[in-house]
């Protein structure tokens, strides 16, 4: 039954493109939960190492005090991860029922509101569904089925959790960060989609390039021109895409945060100075550079050699 279905994703492309949009629904209803609740977990892994570094302060009785009360906080709160508590309603925390998690349909049928106390339910949740379904879709027309296709699948929906996450939060966890930059390397040597030298070199220089712009935006301005995390961000894709993809990526990325902020401070919604996460600009340009990087470079070639 297996080797049937294989068989026919392999064959038929129209097959393989609808199961992957289906696959993508699923996919993106997951990380609606990660997104959502991920900047929590960190927060309270945070109280946490921070009650623990307080309580030793033997110098201070006041700390050791107010730390011993946060703990007791702590120690009171229900457990609260990926998969605890179950999925409820924000505002009347009602649990969602089987059939109000279904991707998409059940925000239509609920026409967008709780089916409990009739609290608005975000837009972004149907919208991350769809966008993880499109780009899972877009992958599985473009790289056929195969190890690549899955890899695709892995770094794509990473790519979306942090980046609806640095737009919450203006954070890129290295709970995520760290994780996709090992697998990217370890897919590779597994699959040889990138060749290993490349995909270490590509590490490597994805993280060194963005601290040494970083360095020297310190040294001119008195403070870092980019987060930790965005480095770490841009040697996982260096890891999965190969060192000759970074040029693009970095290209495409600047590109598209300058325009967008150029088209923020137009419009007022930002002012000069102030922090714009640049993280969703690198996971685009990254997910570009995976599904067409390598015409993109060629066209590119073929042009300049005209």
């Amino acid at each position: 039954m297996l080797q049937d279905i294989a068989w026919l994703l392999a064959t038929h492309t129209a097959w393989l493109v609808g199961a992957a949009l289906v696959f993508g629904l699923l996919v993106g209803s997951f990380l609606n939960v990660v997104i959502h609740r991920m900047p929590r977990m960190l927060e309270d892994e945070f109280l946490a190492e921070s009650v623990g570094y307080l309580a030793d302060c033997e110098r201070m009785p006041a700390l050791r005090l107010a730390a011993q009360g946060a703990a007791e906080q702590l120690a009171e709160r229900e457990s609260y991860n990926l998969w605890r508590p179950a999925s409820h309603c924000p505002s009347c925390k009602a649990p969602v029922r089987a059939w109000q998690n279904i991707p998409v349909l059940s925000f239509a049928l609920l026409r967008g509101r709780c089916g409990h106390c009739g609290a608005r339910i975000r837009l972004r949740y149907p919208l991350v569904e769809l966008l993880c379904g499109a780009l899972f879709g877009v992958l599985a027309w473009q790289l056929g089925w195969g190890w690549p296709l899955l890899g695709a699948m892995v770094l794509t929906a990473v790519l979306l959790a942090l980046t609806f996450i640095d737009l919450d939060t203006q954070l890129l966890p290295d709970s995520l960060t760290l994780p996709l930059l090992w697998a990217g390397l370890l897919f590779n040597l597994y699959t040889g989609w990138v060749p290993l030298s490349s995909a270490v070199l590509g590490a490597a220089l994805g993280y060194l390039s963005l601290w040494l712009v970083s360095q020297g935006y310190l040294l001119l301005k008195g403070r870092p021109g980019m987060g930790g995390g965005d480095l770490k961000l841009l040697a996982a894709l260096g890891a999965w895409l190969g060192w000759s993809m970074l040029p693009l990526v970095v290209l495409l990325s600047s590109l598209v945060g300058a325009v967008f902020g150029i088209a923020m401070m137009a419009a007022s919604r930002i002012g000069r100075g102030q922090y714009i996460p640049f993280g969703p600009y690198l996971a685009a340009a990254g997910w570009i550079a995976l599904a067409w990087g390598p015409q993109i470079v060629e066209g590119y070639l073929s042009w300049l050699s005209r």
